[in-house]
């Protein structure tokens, strides 16, 4: 039999455990990946490229179909003087007439149509790719500005307890008779600074997860997981898929677009003709009538009227291979930019990591060796103190650099998803 404790403890229990369920749970760290998932997924101008591409499609469809038929309706040969002005059954000649009629445009105009169509929906797809591109390149650096932020903010607890031991060593030296009791201060001027340093590496923070929500919405809140990224930099496989970024293969279906209306526009000078099929109505007194009529369009002035669209159309054609030209030609000079500073920033972060970081440590060493022997001030420790500082902060600057202008590179050129 269960006692009022034991059924006391197990409704504690439950509620506990209901309280624990009801609690939200951490929110997991976001990787690299993760944030460009979540920018493909979410991205509006992504979402709207799609719309473009279903409304290409869909304009598609009528393309190279007959235009509406078109009802014809009227009144023929109605007296209009004499006894029978005004009726439409005492004449023989008035006819009440209903009909239809059907345009049909030539047939190399309607092939013509369809592939400017078709060509839509190709250019409406590049279209998307270059949006994706951009999208993913936007959301990996507005990733690696972040993660740099926080790689800044993480140093400030080792620095404000470096700074506390600077504050000791300050006192240790008072006390022995060998400082200042002014230099007591230092130690909390520097510590005021770094908190100035550190609110303005918060606002940054803010900043950049501002920039990092755009393309991820309210998960831009979450950690931030992961190294900065380091894809590996190929000159010659990079300079190999130049043609094949997006940017530029958008141009083959623009360019297949232009040729499809420099056709349809040279289609103009080949008449399109129509037929049209009529019922007439006459009085009850005599009978009825149908007829059969054809037109034919005369395209005889093509100087003034056909050549000058056809001659647009080349214009159109031409200005488009023109454009394509140039922005190879951008392309290449950005790519050999690009991949040379690269080059420079990854230098300048191995000299960084290899000599200037631990050189900036040596010295701190040694001055601080030599204020606690009374051979050094305390201004030379503070001022070896704040390149030491700077050389950290401006180390991962540098990485920042490296990796954002390793991204780019890598989501022009390297980027096969």
């Amino acid at each position: 039999m269960r006692t009022p404790d034991t059924r006391s403890r197990r409704a504690r229990h439950a509620v506990l455990t209901a309280c624990l369920l009801a609690m939200p749970t951490w929110a997991a760290a976001l990787s690299l990946d993760e944030a460009l998932q979540l920018a493909e997924q979410q991205a509006p101008s992504l979402a709207a490229q799609l719309h473009g591409i279903d409304a290409a499609r869909s304009a598609a469809i009528p393309a190279g179909e007959l235009p509406d038929p078109k009802l014809l309706l009227g009144l023929q040969n109605v007296p209009a003087e004499g006894s029978d002005r005004g009726s439409l059954t005492r004449d023989f000649m008035t006819m009440q007439m209903v009909g239809v009629m059907q345009e049909v445009p030539n047939r190399a105009k309607r092939q013509a149509r369809v592939e400017v169509a078709q060509a839509g929906i190709q250019r409406a797809g590049a279209e998307q790719r270059v949006e994706r591109l951009r999208v993913r390149r936007e959301t990996a650096l507005a990733w690696i500005s972040a993660v740099a932020v926080e790689q800044k903010l993480g140093l400030f607890p080792s620095l404000y307890a470096e700074n506390q031991l600077l504050a000791k060593a300050v006192q240790a030296r008072i006390a022995g008779g060998r400082g200042a009791s002014a230099d007591s201060v230092v130690p909390k001027q520097e510590a005021a600074l770094l908190a100035e340093q550190e609110d303005q590496l918060i606002s940054l923070r803010t900043r950049q997860r501002a920039a990092l929500r755009r393309w991820i919405g309210d998960a831009a809140a979450q950690p931030l997981s992961g190294a900065l990224p380091d894809w590996k930099v190929d000159a010659s496989h990079y300079q190999g898929q130049l043609q094949q970024h997006p940017e530029l293969s958008a141009f083959a279906p623009m360019t297949e677009q232009a040729s499809a209306r420099v056709r349809e526009a040279q289609a103009d000078k080949r008449p399109d003709w129509s037929w049209e099929l009529a019922y007439q109505r006459r009085g009850p007194a005599f009978g009825d009538m149908v007829s059969v009529q054809f037109s034919v369009d005369l395209p005889l002035f093509a100087d003034s009227r056909q050549n000058p669209r056809v001659a647009a159309r080349h214009a159109e054609l031409n200005r488009v291979q023109a454009e394509r030209e140039a922005l190879e030609r951008e392309h290449a000079a950005q790519l050999a930019e690009d991949l040379a500073e690269y080059q420079r920033l990854d230098r300048a972060v191995q000299r960084s990591q290899d000599s200037l970081l631990p050189l900036a440590e040596e010295k701190l060493a040694l001055i601080l060796a030599g204020y606690r022997a009374a051979s050094a001030e305390l201004s030379e420790v503070v001022a070896a103190r704040r390149e030491l500082i700077e050389a950290r902060l401006r180390h991962i600057d540098l990485e920042e650099q490296r990796a954002l202008s390793n991204a780019r590179l890598y989501f022009a050129y390297g980027d096969a998803r």
